[in-house]
C-alpha cells in the first residue's frame, strides 16, 4: 500500500505523507496516543489555517474516537470557539504534522459549534447525525 493514503480503518480518519515525519516516540501514525495528536493545527486544502485540535472525544461503549474538537477564534483563549469535527473528516497529514480538513473558512459561519461552558449532550444521537451530515461524513459508529 502506498504509505502517501493509507485509508483509515472503521471510518476513522486517513492518513497521509511519506511517514518521514512520524512522531518517533511511539509508534504512530496508525497507533498514536491522542496527547500526540492535541494541539496540532487543522488547515483546509488551500493550506489556510482553520483552528486547532484541542481534544478527542472517545464513544467508550462502542470503542471508537466519535468526533474531534478544534478550536478557532478568540484571543489568548477568550472568546474561542470550539467546533465538533466527526473523525472520518479529518487527514492527518504526517509531512506538515497537521489535519486537514476539506472545508473553507466561511463554513465555519454557521457550523455547529459550542463554548467551554456548554458542551454538546454526547448522548443526543440526532446531533451526531446532523454533525456528520454537515461535514459529509459517514457515522462514526456505522
Amino acid at each position: 500500500m502506498n504509505p502517501s493514503t493509507q485509508p483509515g480503518p472503521d471510518n476513522g480518519a486517513h492518513i497521509q505523507g511519506s511517514g518521514l515525519h512520524s512522531n518517533m516516540s511511539g509508534p504512530g501514525p496508525r497507533l498514536m496516543t491522542a496527547s500526540t495528536l492535541t494541539g496540532d493545527k487543522v488547515i483546509n486544502r488551500s493550506g489556510d489555517t482553520l483552528g486547532e485540535l484541542e481534544e478527542i472525544m472517545i464513544d467508550v461503549p462502542r470503542g471508537r474516537v466519535a468526533y474531534a474538537v478544534m478550536s478557532a477564534g478568540g484571543v489568548l483563549g477568550v472568546g474561542q470557539k470550539l467546533f465538533a469535527i466527526p473523525w472520518h473528516a479529518l487527514v492527518l497529514d504526517t509531512d506538515r504534522r497537521c489535519f486537514i480538513l476539506d472545508a473553507g473558512a466561511e463554513r465555519f459561519k454557521d457550523a455547529p459549534g459550542f463554548d467551554k461552558e456548554h458542551w454538546p449532550e454526547q448522548a443526543d444521537e440526532q446531533w451526531h447525525r446532523d454533525l456528520h451530515a454537515y461535514y459529509r461524513a459517514p457515522l462514526y459508529w456505522e
